[in-house]
């Protein structure tokens, strides 16, 4: 197959497989598709064998993290953990949205930075559904900050998204300077939202709640917030010694997986469900499809506009071109794509690359997997999210927030150095 018709198919099965995610058609799980497409472009020689086996190869250290992760977050929930936020949220709040939007700010934050993205989308929203619901508040300003936050405050840590551990690979950074590097753009970006949010829906937040309700002070679950502290020292302890951090991840789920099992509170097939192997296949073949487009043509038309500088302007137009790229295709495969044109730069345009891939994605529903998880959450709760409204937000918030996080990690690339 010659390349110009290798980049066709390519292209073709990249956008049906994304079309497949984002729809759903009959409520298929996303591998349906992606599986399939991966086959074709390894069969017909758009990609070839060895070049499967070498993404697979790279992708299975972050697949396994993923859901090692899952499980940990859904015996967290088990635990009781998310439940004891909502009752400690709802007796901080007092009866006041605006306090509850700074509480749900810095709860998702927290949790997405530690429990990763997913935890906050699938987990923290119904809570916060159900805290706005308890206080008599109006829940749309708070349920926009989780999706919001979903993607920005995973910016921190190499563990807070799927995006981040790519990079991590990537950069070549420990954990530690990772973390150290991204600090400031987390607070920069988190800090321009809340002010965006808080402006945007100053209607509902002046409408005030109900007489706040009487909430026993909660009482949070010890063994399971040991785990998860436990569990970050081990990221920190396994990036010092060379170990992947998959390995601390699951040692925190199979504690807690032990206890749940002891306690007859979950089942294998429980277990089974919590790592979302259907999603960690589709991730996979994703993969694959997208190393095919690479191959084929895309990385030498972007490797033309990707600046080899880590000035400034060349971190905003990394940031930008990523951002750009994150909602025309999705984060995921974005991230794919420009992390190889961005390495060889070094780690700031790394960096880079994953502002525009984590923030970007706040501007439209198709920009990350998390953002359509969330839209389907928020209609359980027969809740509507208008395109009109979703979409004026993220063009208020975003190029804040990302502006802002792309000057600030270029400070820091300054200051502590990457």
């Amino acid at each position: 197959m010659n390349a110009f018709l290798a980049e066709a198919l390519s292209v073709v099965l990249l956008l049906a497989v994304l079309a497949c995610a984002v729809i759903r058609p009959w409520g298929w799980p996303e591998a349906v598709v992606a599986v399939p497409a991966a086959a074709v472009v390894i069969a017909t020689g758009a990609i070839s064998l060895d070049h499967a086996v070498a993404e697979a190869a790279r992708l299975g250290p972050v697949i396994g993290f993923l859901a090692a992760v899952l499980v940990l977050a859904q015996l967290c929930d088990d635990e009781g953990l998310f439940h004891a936020c909502g009752a400690w949220t709802a007796r901080r709040a007092a009866g006041r949205p605006r306090r509850l939007l700074g509480i749900v700010f810095v709860m998702a934050s927290l949790i997405t930075a530690v429990l990763s993205l997913d935890a906050t989308v699938v987990l923290l929203t119904p809570v916060v559904f159900a805290t706005a619901a308890r206080l008599g508040a109006r829940a749309k300003p708070h349920v926009y900050a989780c999706t919001h936050l979903s993607n920005t405050a995973s910016l921190l840590l190499p563990v807070s998204n799927l995006t981040n551990l790519l990079a991590f690979a990537a950069s070549g950074l420990s954990f530690t300077r990772f973390a150290a590097l991204m600090a400031l753009p987390w607070l920069v970006a988190i800090g321009a939202e809340y002010v965006v949010i808080r402006r945007f829906f100053a209607t509902d937040l002046d409408a005030g709640a109900d007489a706040p309700p009487v909430v026993e002070p909660p009482e949070f679950p010890l063994f399971a917030l040991f785990t998860v502290a436990g569990t970050l020292a081990g990221f920190v302890l396994a990036s010092t010694l060379g170990i992947d951090p998959a390995w601390a991840a699951a040692a925190g789920a199979a504690v807690l997986a032990v206890r749940a099992l002891a306690r007859r509170r979950t089942g294998p097939r429980a277990l089974v469900r919590a790592a979302a192997l259907p999603f960690c296949v589709f991730v996979l073949a994703l993969g694959i499809v997208v190393r095919a487009v690479v191959d084929n043509g895309l990385a030498g038309a972007l490797g033309r506009v990707v600046p080899a500088g880590t000035g400034l302007v060349s971190l905003l137009v990394i940031a930008a071109l990523a951002a750009v790229l994150a909602n025309v295709i999705n984060n995921l495969p974005a991230v794919l794509v420009l992390l190889p044109l961005a390495a060889p730069t070094g780690p700031g345009a790394v960096l880079a690359v994953l502002l525009g891939v984590n923030i970007g994605p706040n501007l439209t529903y198709a920009g990350s997997l998390a953002t359509l998880l969330w839209r389907r959450i928020v209609r359980e709760h027969d809740t509507d999210v208008e395109l009109g409204e979703f979409t004026r937000l993220g063009l208020l918030a975003t190029p804040v927030a990302l502006l802002s996080a792309v000057v600030a990690l270029w400070v820091s690339l300054h200051t502590i150095g990457g």
